[in-house]
C-alpha cells in the first residue's frame, strides 16, 4: 500500500471508526482497505464455501439433506409398515417375531450413524453462517464509510459554497458602501 493511501486509512478509521489503524481488526481493515482503494468487496461467500467442501462433507450434507426430507419420512414409514406386516403375516416362520428384536436393533444403528452425520452437516451450516455473517459485516462497514465519506465530502462542498457566497456578498458589500460613499460626496458636493 502507498503511503497515501496509508495516510487515508489511517484518517478513515481515525475519523469514521474513531479507531487507530493498529486495533482494526481484519474485517475493519479488509474494508477500509477496500474503500480506500475503491475496490469492490461483495462476492458469494456461501458459493466459495461450498467449494471448499471435501467428498466426504458434501456426502454427509446429502445424508443429512435427504433424511431430513419428507421422501425420507415417507420412504421409511412405508419399510416400518411392510417389515411389521411381513412379520405378522408370516407369523410362525417370521424372520424377526414380535417384539421386532432386529428391527429396534436396525434402527439403532442407523440412528447412531445418521445422528452425527447430521451433526456435522448442522456444523458445518453454522460455520457458514458464520463466514456469510463476516462477510456480510465486511460489505456493511464499507457501505457505511463510503456513506460517511460522501457526507464528508458534501459537507465539505457546501462549506466551500458557503465562504464563496460569503466572500461574494462581502464584495458587494464593499461595492454598494463604495457606491454609497460615492453618491454621498456627489450629494455634499451640490
Amino acid at each position: 500500500m502507498t503511503t497515501d493511501k496509508s495516510a487515508k486509512l489511517i484518517h478513515i478509521a481515525e475519523t469514521f471508526l474513531g479507531k487507530t489503524a493498529s486495533t482494526l481488526t481484519a474485517a475493519e481493515r479488509a474494508a477500509l482497505e477496500k474503500a480506500v482503494g475503491r475496490r469492490t468487496l461483495a462476492r458469494d461467500p456461501a458459493a466459495a464455501f461450498d467449494d471448499r467442501l471435501t467428498f466426504g462433507q458434501k456426502l454427509a450434507d446429502g445424508v443429512a439433506a435427504f433424511g431430513g426430507s419428507w421422501t425420507f419420512i415417507a420412504g421409511f414409514g412405508i419399510f416400518l409398515l411392510l417389515w411389521t406386516g411381513l412379520n405378522i403375516a408370516l407369523m410362525s416362520r417370521a424372520f424377526d417375531p414380535y417384539p421386532f428384536i432386529f428391527l429396534n436393533l436396525m434402527l439403532s444403528m442407523l440412528a447412531a450413524i445418521q445422528a452425527p452425520v447430521i451433526m456435522m452437516s448442522q456444523n458445518r451450516q453454522a460455520a457458514k453462517d458464520r463466514e456469510v455473517s463476516a462477510h456480510d459485516y465486511e460489505v456493511n462497514l464499507k457501505a457505511e464509510i463510503e456513506i460517511m465519506a460522501l457526507h464528508e465530502k458534501l459537507d465539505q462542498m457546501r462549506n466551500a459554497e458557503m465562504h464563496e457566497l460569503i466572500e461574494k456578498q462581502q464584495q458587494q458589500i464593499e461595492l454598494l458602501t463604495k457606491l454609497v460613499e460615492g453618491h454621498l460626496k456627489t450629494a455634499e458636493s451640490k
